[in-house]
Protein backbone atom coordinates (compact mmCIF):
# COMPACT_ATOMS: atom_id res chain seq x y z
CA UNK A 1 0.00 0.00 0.00
CA UNK A 2 1.27 3.47 -0.85
CA UNK A 3 1.67 5.69 2.19
CA UNK A 4 3.31 8.83 0.76
CA UNK A 5 0.42 11.26 0.21
CA UNK A 6 2.44 13.03 -2.49
CA UNK A 7 2.20 9.82 -4.56
CA UNK A 8 -1.44 8.86 -3.92
CA UNK A 9 -3.83 9.95 -6.73
CA UNK A 10 -7.37 11.12 -5.95
CA UNK A 11 -10.15 12.69 -7.98
CA UNK A 12 -11.02 16.08 -6.50
CA UNK A 13 -13.40 17.63 -9.02
CA UNK A 14 -15.90 16.55 -11.68
CA UNK A 15 -18.12 18.27 -14.21
CA UNK A 16 -20.44 17.41 -17.07
CA UNK A 17 -22.72 19.40 -19.35
CA UNK A 18 -25.59 18.88 -21.81
CA UNK A 19 -26.15 21.47 -24.52
CA UNK A 20 -29.60 21.52 -26.19
CA UNK A 21 -29.95 24.64 -28.36
CA UNK A 22 -33.02 25.05 -30.57
CA UNK A 23 -30.82 26.73 -33.16
CA UNK A 24 -27.68 24.66 -33.98
CA UNK A 25 -25.79 27.85 -34.77
CA UNK A 26 -26.13 28.72 -31.08
CA UNK A 27 -24.81 25.33 -29.95
CA UNK A 28 -21.43 24.71 -28.40
CA UNK A 29 -18.87 22.89 -30.47
CA UNK A 30 -16.63 20.18 -28.99
CA UNK A 31 -14.12 22.70 -27.67
CA UNK A 32 -16.86 24.74 -26.02
CA UNK A 33 -18.25 21.64 -24.32
CA UNK A 34 -14.82 20.78 -22.95
CA UNK A 35 -14.35 24.28 -21.57
CA UNK A 36 -17.77 24.22 -19.91
CA UNK A 37 -17.16 20.81 -18.33
CA UNK A 38 -13.74 21.78 -17.00
CA UNK A 39 -15.06 24.99 -15.51
CA UNK A 40 -17.69 23.00 -13.60
CA UNK A 41 -15.04 20.52 -12.44
CA UNK A 42 -12.77 23.34 -11.29
CA UNK A 43 -15.56 24.91 -9.24
CA UNK A 44 -16.37 21.48 -7.80
CA UNK A 45 -12.74 21.06 -6.72
CA UNK A 46 -12.19 24.67 -5.68
CA UNK A 47 -9.12 25.05 -7.88
CA UNK A 48 -8.07 27.28 -10.74
CA UNK A 49 -7.54 25.69 -14.17
CA UNK A 50 -4.53 27.96 -14.60
CA UNK A 51 -2.68 25.77 -12.09
CA UNK A 52 -2.87 22.52 -14.08
CA UNK A 53 0.35 20.53 -14.51
CA UNK A 54 -1.27 18.17 -17.03
CA UNK A 55 -4.16 18.38 -19.51
CA UNK A 56 -5.33 15.30 -21.41
CA UNK A 57 -8.05 15.45 -24.09
CA UNK A 58 -10.24 12.69 -25.47
CA UNK A 59 -10.18 12.89 -29.27
CA UNK A 60 -13.49 13.95 -30.86
CA UNK A 61 -15.06 13.53 -34.29
CA UNK A 62 -18.02 15.92 -34.48
CA UNK A 63 -15.83 18.98 -35.18
CA UNK A 64 -12.82 17.12 -36.50
CA UNK A 65 -11.78 20.07 -38.66
CA UNK A 66 -10.73 21.83 -35.45
CA UNK A 67 -7.73 19.48 -35.34
CA UNK A 68 -5.82 18.90 -32.13
CA UNK A 69 -7.36 20.92 -29.34
CA UNK A 70 -4.44 20.91 -26.91
CA UNK A 71 -3.30 24.49 -27.43
CA UNK A 72 -6.74 26.03 -28.07
CA UNK A 73 -8.19 24.45 -24.93
CA UNK A 74 -5.24 25.41 -22.76
CA UNK A 75 -5.37 28.98 -24.06
CA UNK A 76 -9.13 29.24 -23.49
CA UNK A 77 -8.91 28.12 -19.86
CA UNK A 78 -5.72 30.13 -19.21
CA UNK A 79 -3.56 27.09 -18.50
CA UNK A 80 0.04 26.35 -19.45
CA UNK A 81 0.49 22.71 -18.42
CA UNK A 82 3.87 21.05 -18.91
CA UNK A 83 2.00 17.96 -20.14
CA UNK A 84 -0.67 18.69 -22.75
CA UNK A 85 -1.85 15.98 -25.14
CA UNK A 86 -4.80 14.52 -27.01
CA UNK A 87 -5.52 10.83 -27.52
CA UNK A 88 -4.50 9.44 -30.89
CA UNK A 89 -8.00 8.19 -31.72
CA UNK A 90 -11.56 8.42 -30.39
CA UNK A 91 -11.89 5.03 -28.71
CA UNK A 92 -14.27 4.32 -25.83
CA UNK A 93 -11.56 3.18 -23.43
CA UNK A 94 -9.73 6.52 -23.69
CA UNK A 95 -11.06 8.34 -20.57
CA UNK A 96 -10.13 5.42 -18.31
CA UNK A 97 -6.69 5.15 -19.90
CA UNK A 98 -6.09 8.88 -19.45
CA UNK A 99 -7.19 8.58 -15.81
CA UNK A 100 -4.76 5.69 -15.32
CA UNK A 101 -1.97 7.72 -16.94
CA UNK A 102 -2.66 10.71 -14.67
CA UNK A 103 -2.57 8.40 -11.63
CA UNK A 104 0.76 7.03 -12.83
CA UNK A 105 2.28 10.50 -13.21
CA UNK A 106 1.15 11.47 -9.73
CA UNK A 107 2.50 8.18 -8.38
CA UNK A 108 5.83 8.92 -10.06
CA UNK A 109 5.93 12.40 -8.52
CA UNK A 110 5.84 14.09 -11.94
CA UNK A 111 2.67 16.16 -11.44
CA UNK A 112 0.34 17.33 -8.69
CA UNK A 113 -2.75 18.52 -10.58
CA UNK A 114 -4.19 17.02 -13.80
CA UNK A 115 -7.37 17.38 -15.85
CA UNK A 116 -8.94 14.93 -18.28
CA UNK A 117 -11.77 16.11 -20.54
CA UNK A 118 -13.72 15.37 -23.68
CA UNK A 119 -16.74 16.62 -25.57
CA UNK A 120 -18.84 15.72 -28.59
CA UNK A 121 -21.39 17.91 -30.35
CA UNK A 122 -22.76 15.59 -33.01
CA UNK A 123 -26.27 17.01 -32.54
CA UNK A 124 -25.06 20.52 -33.30
CA UNK A 125 -22.86 19.31 -36.18
CA UNK A 126 -25.82 17.49 -37.74
CA UNK A 127 -28.07 20.53 -37.33
CA UNK A 128 -25.56 22.81 -38.97
CA UNK A 129 -25.03 20.34 -41.81
CA UNK A 130 -28.79 20.21 -42.40
CA UNK A 131 -29.01 24.01 -42.51
CA UNK A 132 -26.09 24.16 -44.92
CA UNK A 133 -27.92 21.72 -47.18
CA UNK A 134 -30.70 24.33 -47.61
CA UNK A 135 -33.36 22.18 -46.05
CA UNK A 136 -32.54 19.05 -48.02
CA UNK A 137 -32.86 15.80 -46.08
CA UNK A 138 -29.17 14.88 -45.90
CA UNK A 139 -28.22 12.57 -43.08
CA UNK A 140 -25.10 13.34 -41.08
CA UNK A 141 -23.30 10.25 -39.84
CA UNK A 142 -19.83 11.20 -38.71
CA UNK A 143 -19.25 7.74 -37.26
CA UNK A 144 -19.75 6.00 -40.59
CA UNK A 145 -17.81 8.73 -42.39
CA UNK A 146 -14.80 8.06 -40.17
CA UNK A 147 -15.18 4.29 -40.52
CA UNK A 148 -15.30 4.39 -44.33
CA UNK A 149 -12.78 7.14 -44.98
CA UNK A 150 -10.39 4.78 -46.79
CA UNK A 151 -10.93 2.47 -49.76
CA UNK A 152 -13.44 -0.19 -48.69
CA UNK A 153 -11.79 -3.36 -47.47
CA UNK A 154 -13.11 -6.91 -47.53
CA UNK A 155 -15.20 -6.48 -44.38
CA UNK A 156 -16.62 -3.13 -45.46
CA UNK A 157 -17.64 -4.53 -48.84
CA UNK A 158 -19.87 -6.92 -46.88
CA UNK A 159 -21.43 -4.11 -44.83
CA UNK A 160 -19.14 -4.37 -41.80
CA UNK A 161 -18.03 -0.74 -41.65
CA UNK A 162 -19.26 0.95 -38.47
CA UNK A 163 -19.53 -0.40 -34.91
CA UNK A 164 -23.30 -0.91 -35.25
CA UNK A 165 -22.55 -3.35 -38.09
CA UNK A 166 -19.98 -5.37 -36.18
CA UNK A 167 -21.23 -5.78 -32.61
CA UNK A 168 -24.20 -7.91 -33.73
CA UNK A 169 -21.67 -10.57 -34.74
CA UNK A 170 -20.70 -10.81 -31.06
CA UNK A 171 -24.34 -10.69 -29.96
CA UNK A 172 -25.39 -13.59 -32.15
CA UNK A 173 -22.28 -15.64 -31.39
CA UNK A 174 -22.50 -15.17 -27.61
CA UNK A 175 -26.19 -16.04 -27.58
CA UNK A 176 -25.40 -19.33 -29.27
CA UNK A 177 -22.34 -19.90 -27.09
CA UNK A 178 -24.34 -19.38 -23.89
CA UNK A 179 -27.08 -21.70 -25.10
CA UNK A 180 -29.74 -18.99 -25.02
CA UNK A 181 -32.72 -18.81 -27.31
CA UNK A 182 -33.23 -15.58 -29.24
CA UNK A 183 -36.10 -14.68 -26.88
CA UNK A 184 -33.96 -15.31 -23.80
CA UNK A 185 -31.07 -13.24 -25.12
CA UNK A 186 -33.33 -10.35 -26.13
CA UNK A 187 -35.06 -10.47 -22.75
CA UNK A 188 -31.71 -10.16 -20.97
CA UNK A 189 -30.77 -7.19 -23.16
CA UNK A 190 -34.11 -5.48 -22.56
CA UNK A 191 -33.98 -5.98 -18.80
CA UNK A 192 -30.46 -4.53 -18.58
CA UNK A 193 -31.35 -1.61 -20.86
CA UNK A 194 -34.51 -0.85 -18.91
CA UNK A 195 -32.44 -0.50 -15.74
CA UNK A 196 -30.09 1.80 -17.64
CA UNK A 197 -33.08 4.01 -18.47
CA UNK A 198 -34.10 4.14 -14.81
CA UNK A 199 -30.61 5.22 -13.77
CA UNK A 200 -30.56 7.87 -16.52
CA UNK A 201 -33.96 9.18 -15.42
CA UNK A 202 -32.52 9.92 -11.97
CA UNK A 203 -29.26 11.46 -13.28
CA UNK A 204 -29.19 15.19 -14.02
CA UNK A 205 -26.33 14.62 -16.46
CA UNK A 206 -28.13 12.07 -18.64
CA UNK A 207 -29.48 12.95 -22.10
CA UNK A 208 -32.76 10.96 -22.06
CA UNK A 209 -34.44 11.05 -18.66
CA UNK A 210 -37.46 8.87 -19.23
CA UNK A 211 -37.76 5.33 -17.83
CA UNK A 212 -38.36 2.74 -20.54
CA UNK A 213 -39.86 -0.68 -19.88
CA UNK A 214 -38.36 -3.93 -21.16
CA UNK A 215 -41.52 -4.36 -23.23
CA UNK A 216 -40.94 -1.03 -24.97
CA UNK A 217 -37.33 -1.95 -25.69
CA UNK A 218 -38.37 -5.28 -27.19
CA UNK A 219 -41.20 -3.83 -29.26
CA UNK A 220 -39.98 -3.07 -32.78
CA UNK A 221 -41.99 -0.37 -34.52
CA UNK A 222 -41.51 2.96 -36.32
CA UNK A 223 -40.22 4.57 -33.11
CA UNK A 224 -37.92 1.69 -32.31
CA UNK A 225 -36.92 0.55 -35.76
CA UNK A 226 -34.57 -2.36 -36.38
CA UNK A 227 -30.96 -1.35 -37.01
CA UNK A 228 -28.79 -4.49 -37.33
CA UNK A 229 -30.16 -7.83 -36.17
CA UNK A 230 -30.96 -8.36 -33.39
CA UNK A 231 -30.57 -4.73 -32.33
CA UNK A 232 -33.21 -2.01 -32.58
CA UNK A 233 -32.82 1.72 -31.99
CA UNK A 234 -33.35 1.49 -28.22
CA UNK A 235 -30.51 -1.03 -27.93
CA UNK A 236 -27.76 1.01 -29.59
CA UNK A 237 -25.65 3.99 -28.56
CA UNK A 238 -27.29 7.38 -29.01
CA UNK A 239 -24.59 9.57 -30.51
CA UNK A 240 -26.92 12.44 -31.45
CA UNK A 241 -25.98 14.43 -28.37
CA UNK A 242 -24.04 17.51 -27.28
CA UNK A 243 -22.22 16.43 -24.13
CA UNK A 244 -18.99 17.27 -22.37
CA UNK A 245 -17.42 15.83 -19.24
CA UNK A 246 -14.15 16.18 -17.38
CA UNK A 247 -12.51 15.54 -14.06
CA UNK A 248 -9.53 16.77 -12.05
CA UNK A 249 -6.98 14.48 -10.41
CA UNK A 250 -4.54 15.53 -7.69
CA UNK A 251 -2.13 14.00 -5.26
CA UNK A 252 -3.64 13.39 -1.85
CA UNK A 253 -1.10 15.77 -0.34
CA UNK A 254 -2.11 18.49 -2.81
CA UNK A 255 -5.77 17.95 -1.93
CA UNK A 256 -4.93 18.31 1.76
CA UNK A 257 -2.94 21.49 1.13
CA UNK A 258 -5.97 22.94 -0.62
CA UNK A 259 -8.24 22.00 2.26
CA UNK A 260 -10.53 19.76 0.25
CA UNK A 261 -12.70 17.76 2.66
CA UNK A 262 -12.05 14.03 2.90
CA UNK A 263 -15.60 13.18 1.88
CA UNK A 264 -14.99 14.92 -1.46
CA UNK A 265 -11.94 12.81 -2.33
CA UNK A 266 -12.26 9.67 -4.45
CA UNK A 267 -9.29 7.32 -4.42
CA UNK A 268 -8.06 5.68 -7.61
CA UNK A 269 -7.32 1.96 -7.74
CA UNK A 270 -5.24 -0.08 -10.13
CA UNK A 271 -6.15 -0.52 -13.79
CA UNK A 272 -5.59 -3.09 -16.52
CA UNK A 273 -5.88 -2.92 -20.31
CA UNK A 274 -5.76 -5.30 -23.26
CA UNK A 275 -6.85 -5.23 -26.91
CA UNK A 276 -8.29 -7.47 -29.58
CA UNK A 277 -6.65 -7.41 -33.04
CA UNK A 278 -7.62 -4.28 -34.94
CA UNK A 279 -9.17 -6.29 -37.79
CA UNK A 280 -12.44 -7.89 -36.78
CA UNK A 281 -11.72 -10.75 -39.17
CA UNK A 282 -8.42 -11.61 -37.50
CA UNK A 283 -9.86 -12.52 -34.11
CA UNK A 284 -9.96 -16.00 -32.66
CA UNK A 285 -13.73 -16.02 -32.05
CA UNK A 286 -16.85 -13.93 -31.48
CA UNK A 287 -18.45 -15.67 -28.50
CA UNK A 288 -15.86 -14.33 -26.08
CA UNK A 289 -13.03 -11.78 -25.84
CA UNK A 290 -9.80 -12.78 -24.13
CA UNK A 291 -8.72 -9.14 -23.94
CA UNK A 292 -11.95 -8.26 -22.12
CA UNK A 293 -11.50 -11.23 -19.79
CA UNK A 294 -7.90 -10.26 -19.08
CA UNK A 295 -8.61 -6.60 -18.37
CA UNK A 296 -11.48 -7.40 -16.00
CA UNK A 297 -9.94 -10.31 -14.12
CA UNK A 298 -6.52 -8.67 -13.85
CA UNK A 299 -8.11 -5.48 -12.43
CA UNK A 300 -9.85 -7.57 -9.78
CA UNK A 301 -6.58 -9.31 -8.93
CA UNK A 302 -4.55 -6.09 -8.81
CA UNK A 303 -6.99 -4.51 -6.37
CA UNK A 304 -7.51 -7.74 -4.39
CA UNK A 305 -11.26 -7.47 -4.92
CA UNK A 306 -14.24 -9.44 -6.21
CA UNK A 307 -17.60 -8.32 -7.54
CA UNK A 308 -18.96 -8.52 -3.99
CA UNK A 309 -16.74 -5.56 -3.02
CA UNK A 310 -18.43 -3.18 -5.45
CA UNK A 311 -21.48 -1.13 -4.66
CA UNK A 312 -21.64 0.26 -8.19
CA UNK A 313 -20.33 -0.66 -11.62
CA UNK A 314 -20.20 0.93 -15.03
CA UNK A 315 -20.08 -1.74 -17.73
CA UNK A 316 -19.65 -0.12 -21.11
CA UNK A 317 -22.89 -0.32 -23.05
CA UNK A 318 -22.55 0.71 -26.68
CA UNK A 319 -24.44 -2.48 -27.59
CA UNK A 320 -25.92 -5.20 -25.33
CA UNK A 321 -23.31 -7.86 -26.07
CA UNK A 322 -20.63 -5.80 -24.30
CA UNK A 323 -22.13 -5.49 -20.79
CA UNK A 324 -23.54 -9.00 -21.13
CA UNK A 325 -20.06 -10.41 -21.73
CA UNK A 326 -18.52 -8.16 -19.08
CA UNK A 327 -21.02 -8.98 -16.35
CA UNK A 328 -20.41 -12.70 -16.79
CA UNK A 329 -16.67 -12.23 -16.42
CA UNK A 330 -17.03 -9.89 -13.45
CA UNK A 331 -19.75 -11.94 -11.79
CA UNK A 332 -22.23 -9.02 -11.73
CA UNK A 333 -25.91 -10.07 -11.47
CA UNK A 334 -28.13 -9.21 -14.43
CA UNK A 335 -30.80 -7.77 -12.13
CA UNK A 336 -28.54 -5.08 -10.61
CA UNK A 337 -27.90 -1.84 -12.51
CA UNK A 338 -24.72 -2.05 -14.58
CA UNK A 339 -24.35 1.73 -14.87
CA UNK A 340 -24.14 4.88 -12.76
CA UNK A 341 -24.59 7.28 -15.68
CA UNK A 342 -27.40 5.68 -17.68
CA UNK A 343 -25.76 3.79 -20.54
CA UNK A 344 -24.97 4.98 -24.05
CA UNK A 345 -28.59 4.83 -25.20
CA UNK A 346 -30.15 6.89 -22.42
CA UNK A 347 -27.26 8.59 -20.63
CA UNK A 348 -25.90 9.54 -24.02
CA UNK A 349 -23.27 8.22 -26.40
CA UNK A 350 -20.73 11.01 -27.00
CA UNK A 351 -18.42 8.68 -28.99
CA UNK A 352 -15.14 8.19 -27.07
CA UNK A 353 -16.04 10.36 -24.08
CA UNK A 354 -18.84 8.30 -22.54
CA UNK A 355 -16.61 6.98 -19.76
CA UNK A 356 -15.76 10.53 -18.67
CA UNK A 357 -19.45 10.92 -17.86
CA UNK A 358 -19.38 7.54 -16.12
CA UNK A 359 -16.41 8.64 -14.02
CA UNK A 360 -18.20 11.88 -13.10
CA UNK A 361 -21.30 9.94 -12.09
CA UNK A 362 -19.28 7.33 -10.18
CA UNK A 363 -17.57 10.09 -8.21
CA UNK A 364 -20.95 11.67 -7.43
CA UNK A 365 -22.28 8.29 -6.24
CA UNK A 366 -19.30 7.41 -4.09
CA UNK A 367 -19.27 10.80 -2.42
CA UNK A 368 -22.65 10.02 -0.87
CA UNK A 369 -22.92 6.23 -0.53
CA UNK A 370 -21.22 2.89 -0.88
CA UNK A 371 -17.50 2.14 -0.84
CA UNK A 372 -16.09 1.07 -4.20
CA UNK A 373 -16.98 1.26 -7.87
CA UNK A 374 -15.75 -0.73 -10.87
CA UNK A 375 -15.36 0.90 -14.30
CA UNK A 376 -15.09 -1.18 -17.49
CA UNK A 377 -14.46 0.68 -20.75
CA UNK A 378 -14.59 -0.73 -24.27
CA UNK A 379 -13.70 0.91 -27.56
CA UNK A 380 -13.33 0.45 -31.28
CA UNK A 381 -15.01 -2.66 -32.67
CA UNK A 382 -15.00 -4.57 -29.36
CA UNK A 383 -11.28 -3.89 -29.62
CA UNK A 384 -9.99 -1.89 -26.65
CA UNK A 385 -10.60 -2.73 -23.01
CA UNK A 386 -9.51 -0.83 -19.90
CA UNK A 387 -10.81 -1.24 -16.35
CA UNK A 388 -10.10 0.64 -13.13
CA UNK A 389 -11.46 0.86 -9.58
CA UNK A 390 -12.54 3.94 -7.61
CA UNK A 391 -13.30 4.20 -3.91
CA UNK A 392 -14.35 6.76 -1.30
CA UNK A 393 -11.60 5.41 0.94
CA UNK A 394 -8.00 4.31 0.38
CA UNK A 395 -7.61 1.18 -1.76
CA UNK A 396 -5.12 -0.96 0.11
CA UNK A 397 -3.57 -2.70 -2.89
CA UNK A 398 -3.14 0.45 -5.00
CA UNK A 399 0.39 1.49 -5.91
CA UNK A 400 1.47 3.91 -8.62
CA UNK A 401 3.03 4.15 -11.10
CA UNK A 402 1.88 0.81 -12.49
CA UNK A 403 2.14 -0.96 -15.84
CA UNK A 404 -1.50 -1.37 -16.91
CA UNK A 405 -0.67 -3.09 -20.21
CA UNK A 406 -1.62 -6.78 -20.01
CA UNK A 407 -1.55 -7.46 -23.73
CA UNK A 408 0.96 -10.29 -23.43
CA UNK A 409 -1.28 -12.09 -20.95
CA UNK A 410 -4.26 -11.74 -23.28
CA UNK A 411 -2.28 -13.04 -26.25
CA UNK A 412 -1.24 -16.10 -24.26
CA UNK A 413 -4.93 -16.91 -23.71
CA UNK A 414 -5.97 -16.31 -27.32
CA UNK A 415 -7.03 -19.29 -29.39
CA UNK A 416 -5.84 -19.97 -32.94
CA UNK A 417 -6.82 -17.21 -35.35
CA UNK A 418 -8.26 -18.70 -38.56
CA UNK A 419 -6.78 -17.82 -41.92
CA UNK A 420 -8.95 -15.50 -43.99
CA UNK A 421 -9.97 -16.52 -47.52
CA UNK A 422 -11.77 -13.99 -49.70
CA UNK A 423 -12.56 -16.12 -52.75
CA UNK A 424 -13.88 -19.32 -51.20
CA UNK A 425 -16.85 -21.27 -52.59
CA UNK A 426 -18.07 -24.51 -51.11
CA UNK A 427 -19.48 -26.04 -47.92
CA UNK A 428 -19.15 -24.00 -44.73
CA UNK A 429 -20.49 -23.56 -41.20
CA UNK A 430 -22.02 -20.32 -39.96
CA UNK A 431 -19.84 -18.69 -37.27
CA UNK A 432 -22.00 -15.58 -36.87
CA UNK A 433 -24.18 -13.25 -38.92
CA UNK A 434 -26.35 -10.15 -38.99
CA UNK A 435 -29.00 -8.48 -41.13
CA UNK A 436 -28.88 -4.73 -41.84
CA UNK A 437 -32.05 -2.61 -42.03
CA UNK A 438 -32.86 0.66 -43.76
CA UNK A 439 -34.51 3.67 -42.17
CA UNK A 440 -37.87 2.37 -43.38
CA UNK A 441 -37.40 -0.73 -41.22
CA UNK A 442 -36.98 -3.07 -44.17
CA UNK A 443 -34.00 -5.43 -44.56
CA UNK A 444 -31.42 -4.07 -46.99
CA UNK A 445 -28.49 -6.50 -46.72
CA UNK A 446 -26.95 -9.19 -44.58
CA UNK A 447 -23.67 -10.96 -43.99
CA UNK A 448 -22.59 -14.36 -42.77
CA UNK A 449 -19.20 -15.05 -41.20
CA UNK A 450 -18.46 -18.66 -42.09
CA UNK A 451 -15.83 -21.32 -41.48
CA UNK A 452 -14.66 -23.68 -44.20
CA UNK A 453 -14.15 -27.38 -43.50
CA UNK A 454 -10.44 -26.57 -43.07
CA UNK A 455 -11.26 -23.96 -40.40
CA UNK A 456 -10.62 -20.90 -42.57
CA UNK A 457 -12.85 -17.83 -42.22
CA UNK A 458 -14.77 -16.21 -45.05
CA UNK A 459 -17.67 -13.81 -45.62
CA UNK A 460 -20.82 -14.23 -47.67
CA UNK A 461 -23.69 -11.92 -48.58
CA UNK A 462 -27.26 -12.73 -47.50
CA UNK A 463 -30.07 -12.46 -50.02
CA UNK A 464 -32.62 -10.55 -47.95
CA UNK A 465 -35.14 -11.02 -50.73
CA UNK A 466 -35.24 -14.71 -49.83
CA UNK A 467 -38.07 -14.77 -47.31
CA UNK A 468 -37.21 -18.25 -46.04
CA UNK A 469 -33.59 -17.29 -45.46
CA UNK A 470 -34.55 -14.06 -43.69
CA UNK A 471 -36.98 -15.91 -41.43
CA UNK A 472 -34.37 -18.55 -40.59
CA UNK A 473 -31.90 -15.87 -39.51
CA UNK A 474 -34.31 -13.70 -37.52
CA UNK A 475 -37.39 -15.52 -36.24
CA UNK A 476 -35.68 -17.45 -33.44
CA UNK A 477 -37.25 -20.79 -34.32
CA UNK A 478 -33.83 -22.35 -34.78
CA UNK A 479 -30.34 -21.13 -33.86
CA UNK A 480 -28.54 -20.26 -37.13
CA UNK A 481 -25.03 -20.11 -35.61
CA UNK A 482 -23.31 -23.45 -36.11
CA UNK A 483 -25.55 -24.61 -38.95
CA UNK A 484 -24.24 -25.89 -42.27
CA UNK A 485 -24.55 -24.13 -45.61
CA UNK A 486 -22.68 -23.25 -48.75
CA UNK A 487 -20.83 -20.22 -50.03
CA UNK A 488 -21.72 -19.75 -53.70
CA UNK A 489 -20.36 -17.38 -56.37
CA UNK A 490 -22.48 -14.36 -57.30
CA UNK A 491 -22.09 -11.80 -60.06
CA UNK A 492 -20.29 -9.73 -57.46
CA UNK A 493 -18.73 -11.57 -54.54
CA UNK A 494 -20.14 -14.63 -52.83
CA UNK A 495 -23.47 -15.48 -51.22
CA UNK A 496 -24.75 -17.77 -48.47
CA UNK A 497 -27.11 -20.65 -49.07
CA UNK A 498 -28.47 -22.60 -46.14
CA UNK A 499 -28.11 -26.39 -46.32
Amino acid sequence: MMTDPERIPVIIGVGQVNDRPDDPDQGLDSLGLMVAALEIAARDAGVSLTELDSLAIVDQISFHHLGKLCEPLAATIGANPAINYQSAAPHGDTPVRLLNEAANRIGAGEIKLAAIVGGEALRTAAGRAAKAASGEDKSYNAIRQVATRREPNYAQKHGLAAPVDVYPLYENATRAGWGQSLAEAQFESAEIWSRFSEVAAANDGAWIRKPTTPEDILKVDERNRPIAFPYSKLMVANSSVNQGAGFIVASLAEAWRRGIPEDRLIHIGMGAAAKEPASILHRDRYDRSVSMETSITRTLDLNAMTAADFDFVELYSCFPCVPKMARRILGWPWDRPATVFGGLTFGGGPIANYMSHAIVSMVDKLRTEGRYGFLFANGGFATDNHCIVLGNRPIAAASFPQDFDYQAEAEAKRGPVPDLVEDYAGPATMESYTVFYGRDGGPKAGVVVARTPEGQRTLAHVDVGDAAMLAFLTDGTREPVGTAGRVVPLEEGFGWRQA
